[in-house]
């Protein structure tokens, strides 16, 4: 049905990598709340989150990626991180999405990468609480799937010459991250790159032909629109390089886009569209690195990350209450690791989790919108005022109020 490869031909690989997170967002938290035992998350507005994305992207989603999969005799292969925040709601709400991901996982066409359980800042606390993270979560995808990472992706491809030597003494042979020009210079982003100083394949995102679905699909200004199957095809295969890395939010199918922008269609296409091409070829991460060796060695002295048109932690970390309030909640670790209170310890990482400091983010234009998305707050201030009542409260019940 598909197209015959020529020996010896060379090809592009393709690896396509969802985001898969959701967290758990606060309630309204006052100042009279502190110290009355209010429960820090609220329950029902996380599942109605939840249940709303589960039903117009994953369980979809899901469902059209394996039945491509089948049509393609398994040409059709896709990469996924699934946070250890999400694996819990989902466990406890929708185990029926955990069942549709054991599906793709059976047909050997989808990979899981590694990452921090919380999708926090964890580096930034400390090394120790970082590598903690990623252990708790390598934990959680062996006891869910049954499943070992070999591929590491930081929370949103957050990157660094030191994080590239912690990541490979935890075992992984490759990471993500961003193919931004401040690092790359001149050179493409479709290839594998070294990391410097340590023994680590680097996969960079080539955010121009992410974007293309991720931000542009339904902007109907866009000199492009609309974006066709046949025609992001036609991209792929002109662009140079062996190997394109488009990384996206899964919740892009379904809920940033949505169903009446054509994007399932798209993605229903899409497979069929690029297996015309005899040089292009869908792949796991794992294998894109098998196949490939580096191209040269990247030098990533300072953190990056795939967020924002800076592709830095401005997103997180660039204002006041931003910077005040993750410093407040650094500053708890040696506390709350010497309770030795699991709940405790759990909560306090369930703060770390970046989607809280990105709700204070005061960036205006094109970035700023993308902030407003699933914020349960009117402003930035009513998200750093509610998130600073909590931090009140847990330093209260360590006896340091």
């Amino acid at each position: 049905m598909y197209r015959a490869v020529q020996k010896g031909a060379p090809m592009t690989e393709l690896c396509f990598y969802f985001q898969v997170h959701q967290p758990m967002r606060i309630g309204k938290f006052t100042f009279f709340d502190i110290a009355s035992g209010k429960s820090y998350f609220d329950e029902g507005q996380n599942r109605s989150y939840l249940e709303r994305i589960v039903r117009k992207c994953y369980l979809p989603a899901n469902r059209l990626i394996l039945d491509k999969i089948c049509d393609t005799d398994g040409a059709f292969k896709v990469n996924f991180s699934i946070t250890g925040v999400l694996l819990e709601q989902l466990e406890a709400y929708f185990p029926n999405v955990i069942e549709s991901f054991d599906e793709l996982i059976a047909s050997k066409c989808c990979e899981l990468f590694g990452e921090t359980y919380y999708h926090s800042l964890a580096f930034l606390i400390s090394e120790q609480e970082f590598i903690e993270q990623v252990k708790l979560h390598k934990r959680k995808l062996k006891s869910v799937f049954n499943v070992k990472p070999k591929i590491f992706r930081n929370t949103e491809a957050v990157y660094s010459n030191h994080i590239a030597k912690v990541v490979s003494k935890l075992g992984f042979k490759a990471a993500i991250t961003e193919g931004t020009e401040k690092v790359l210079g001149w050179r493409s982003p479709n290839y594998v790159y070294k990391a410097k100083d340590a023994p680590l394949k680097l996969l960079l995102r080539n955010y121009r032909l992410s974007d293309d679905i991720a931000f542009r699909f339904s902007e109907q200004s866009w000199s492009e629109h609309p974006l066709t199957a046949d025609k992001y095809a036609s991209w792929l295969a002109s662009t140079p390089g062996e190997c394109i890395n488009i990384f996206l939010d899964y919740e892009t199918f379904g809920e940033h886009q949505w169903p009446e922008t054509g994007i399932f269609e798209f993605l229903r296409h899409l497979p069929d569209e690029v297996l015309k091409y005899e040089h292009l070829n869908f792949s796991l991460a794992s294998e894109i690195i098998e196949k490939l060796e580096p191209k040269d060695e990247l030098d990533v002295p300072m953190l990056i990350s795939w967020a924002d048109i800076d592709r830095d932690l401005s997103a997180w970390l660039e204002n006041r209450m931003q910077k005040h309030a993750f410093e407040q909640i650094r500053m708890l670790e040696k506390d709350v690791k010497k309770a030795k209170d699991k709940r405790l310890l759990h909560e306090w990482r369930l703060l770390q989790t970046s989607d809280h400091f990105y709700y204070m983010c005061t960036k205006w234009f094109a970035d700023g919108d993308v902030h407003k998305y699933f914020n349960p707050y009117e402003t930035p201030y009513d998200a750093y005022i509610n998130y600073m009542n909590v931090l009140a409260d847990l330093k209260h019940r360590l006896g340091k109020s």
